[in-house]
């Protein structure tokens, strides 16, 4: 959570600094000359730092013209701002601190048009000073639970991710629900997702990193995630099309709540492969759709989780699947390939031996030409060195006990040792050997 918090704090120094929207007109109320008088008293000493000396002409100003201009109260909040961040009294900062935020909203109650974006910025303000302070993080949730009423997908992403810092750290003092943190989250992830779709690509990177944050935060909340709740909330928020940011929400949802049997996992983990392919994704596809018998589409995800990894072993496991799939619908010569393929990469890898070896064991009856007892099962001898290839013991037991008997070799006028040549699909040679004796 430190890492959060640093990227937090550089998030929020920038969101801090935004000008505030222009506004034309200076109202100088009856006392014009006095009015412009305390309005240069004021801005000088603000921009020679004397904070203090700033403040009477300010408060007169703000008492006598509110409506003077916008900028009393932007340069009124940085002056105040200024002078918390100075002083080592906590009751003079708390003091300072508070008429900053009392003048969002005095500027809100003049200004009623420019509502929405200064209740961000107050937020934003009561982040600043209070996201260390346990007592304070209720009263800054509401802040920003009223900015958020007021902008959704236009609040700045910055914001966004503060929003979701509060929330959890309030569910720390538990002051939220398990329900109230995913229903904020969800929020807060759909506004992220809103800014995203017509974002430029090096924005939609800074929006991928917010989000990023926001899930991280809620991850760390360990709420716990109902799957009727993400099929519910977040299903239908999919259904209108290809929408990557909440796919990811979903996905990311959904396997903290342990519901990807769901179709609509398997449906946002789609759309996020279609957006950027990675090898986890890929897997998880293939294998979702092997299971539900998909089995063209579970190939070809296979296949593209291992043009993903350059991990010779992940590799060969994937074409190992892919082996299996084929052995289930009975491409046994397919399936070796797919095997072989797999020993290509990690010539180790002892699942693709032993595939190999059940295509043999369980060929007897294919390949059988009933005409030779040492010839028919030659088969068991060929799965019997691929299971001693992969290490199985017990598998080379069972080969072992169906090799031909010693009566069947010296009937048919064969030795041991000799080679033995299988056709059928198989096609290979073996050394002969007898079963042992009983």
């Amino acid at each position: 959570m430190k890492t959060i918090t640093k990227i937090l704090g550089v998030v929020f120094s920038l969101s801090i600094s935004i000008g505030a929207n222009a506004q034309n007109g200076w109202n100088w109320g009856e006392q014009v000359d006095v009015a412009k008088e305390k309005n240069v008293l004021y801005t000088d000493a603000k921009k020679s730092k004397n904070y203090k000396a700033a403040l009477p002409p300010l408060n007169w100003l703000l008492e006598n013209t509110p409506n003077l201009n916008p900028s009393i109260y932007i340069n009124g909040i940085d002056i105040y701002e200024e002078l918390a961040k100075k002083e080592s009294d906590e009751a003079k900062k708390e003091e300072y601190i508070q008429k900053a935020l009392g003048l969002h909203d005095k500027r809100m109650e003049v200004y009623p048009e420019d509502k929405a974006d200064i209740m961000e910025r107050k937020a934003i303000f009561a982040y600043s000073f209070y996201k260390k302070e346990s007592d304070k993080y209720f009263s800054v949730l509401e802040i920003f639970q009223k900015a958020f009423d007021l902008n959704g997908a236009k609040m700045n992403r910055g914001a966004l991710v503060a929003y979701m810092d509060m929330v959890y750290k309030n569910y720390l003092y538990k002051r939220l629900t398990d329900e109230e943190v995913i229903n904020t989250y969800s929020g807060i992830s759909e506004a992220l997702s809103e800014q995203r779709k017509n974002a430029s690509e090096s924005e939609r990177k800074k929006i991928d990193s917010s989000s990023d944050l926001v899930d991280r935060l809620l991850t760390a909340t360990k709420v716990e995630i109902s799957c009727d709740f993400v099929e519910e909330k977040l299903g239908p928020k999919l259904a209108g099309g290809d929408d990557v940011n909440m796919a990811k929400q979903i996905f990311r949802l959904m396997l903290k709540g342990k519901c990807l049997d769901s179709p609509l996992a398997l449906k946002a983990a789609g759309i996020i492969q279609g957006d950027e392919p990675t090898y986890g994704v890929a897997k998880f596809l293939a294998q979702k759709n092997g299971q539900d018998g998909n089995d063209v589409q579970a190939i070809e995800y296979f296949q593209e989780a291992a043009g993903l990894t350059d991990d010779n072993a992940e590799k060969a496991e994937m074409y190992v699947n892919i082996a299996q799939i084929q052995r289930k619908n009975g491409e046994k010569s397919t399936a070796r390939n797919s095997a072989r393929r797999a020993l290509s990469f990690d010539p180790s890898y002892s699942d693709a031996y032993k595939l190999i070896g059940d295509l043999y064991m369980n060929s007897f009856n294919d390949c059988k030409q009933e005409q030779s007892q040492v010839q028919d099962r030659a088969v068991f001898i060929a799965a019997y060195n691929e299971y001693r290839k992969a290490g199985n013991s017990s598998a080379m037991a069972a080969a072992k006990a169906q090799f031909p008997s010693i009566e069947d070799i010296f009937n048919e006028g064969k030795e041991e040792g000799q080679s033995i040549t299988i056709g059928c699909w198989i096609n290979t040679t073996v050394t002969l050997e007898r079963r042992p004796a009983n």
